[in-house]
């Protein structure tokens, strides 16, 4: 019986600008068929910060100098992120599996994730996004009803809300292909998040944590692992002291005690540990491994990384 693997791809796994995407899933790409070798089935997940920045910049401008097109929605500019990039990745991996003799097929499938509208994170927003703006568009764009910030010396962005994934739409369409042994690429920056309404998924003015919706996927294709690549070899605690640790192996009730000493960044290292801790108390004899890109394989044979466990 293969083992079932999530794994949440970091920013540096896929770069920034497109010549540098091209060559990163290259990189990344040799790395999940090491893991398909192995005898895992594989289910790949990822960020998608400056890739939706820059769909968003590029249409939003695009629309003030041609009247006749609107802006593009973040949910529409989610969807794009994930076709974009999923476009590289499937094709990088594709090609580094036949390169190996392996014939297995790569899809990605754009993934809407479902979030509740009265989430408090609505009324919150922290998600940065888009370029700088002056003043004068800044007040615009709050007269549309979205929420801008100031960056003393730089000018406002633009700030969305962040709320928790509740359940992944085409869910069953992934767990068939991982259940046919298929390389499935889903919820790619957390996902397209929409709100339902009825029979209807209208699209939300949000982006989802992707780390919680990596969790949320290894929930529902019952995986057995769930890898979040991340900068680091292992996830440290006691930073600002003269005695820093690294975490190497921890349990569910270890990585609790952490978080309620604020050990970890809010905006970094807390949604990883707190996902995983929810994937797997969620199920039984399930684990989570947070490390980088270059260490992932060596994680995965439980030599170096930060593994949490029941």
């Amino acid at each position: 019986m293969k083992k079932r693997i999530v794994i949440a791809l970091g920013h540096r796994a896929l770069g920034t600008t497109l010549p540098e995407q091209k060559k990163a899933v290259k990189t990344s790409a040799a790395v999940l068929a090491d893991m398909v070798e192995e005898g895992y089935q594989l289910v790949i997940t990822h960020s998608n910060a400056p890739q939706v920045g820059m769909i968003h910049t590029a249409m939003n401008e695009f629309g003030k100098t041609h009247p006749d097109y609107t802006v593009a929605p973040m949910s529409v500019c989610s969807a794009m992120s994930q076709g974009y990039i999923g476009y590289d990745l499937q094709n990088a991996v594709r090609a580094e599996l036949l390169k190996r003799g392996i014939f297995k097929t790569v899809s990605t499938i754009l993934t809407q994730v479902i979030v509740d509208p009265y989430d408090d994170a609505f009324h919150h927003p922290v998600k940065v996004i888009g370029r700088y703006m002056d003043a004068k568009e800044a007040e615009a764009e709050e007269q549309k009803g979205n929420y801008v910030k100031e960056e003393p010396g730089k000018g406002y962005r633009r700030i969305v809300a962040a709320p928790m994934p509740k359940s992944i739409v085409e869910i069953d369409a992934i767990k068939t292909l991982v259940q046919n042994d298929q390389v499935v690429i889903a919820c790619g920056g957390g996902g397209i998040p929409v709100l339902q309404q009825g029979n209807e998924l209208k699209g939300a003015s949000a982006i989802i944590e992707k780390d919680y919706a990596s969790g949320k996927l290894a929930e529902g294709v019952d995986a057995d692992i769930l890898m979040i690549l991340t900068n680091d070899k292992m996830v440290d605690i006691d930073r600002d002291t003269e005695h820093p640790r690294f975490l190497e192996h921890i349990t569910v009730e270890e990585a609790k005690e952490h978080i309620a000493a604020d050990q970890f960044g809010v905006n970094s290292m807390l949604p990883k540990i707190c996902a995983s801790v929810d994937f797997i108390t969620a199920g039984r004899g399930r684990s989570a491994i947070i490390t980088n890109l270059e260490n992932a394989i060596d994680a995965l044979k439980g030599k170096t990384g930060t593994i949490i466990t029941e």
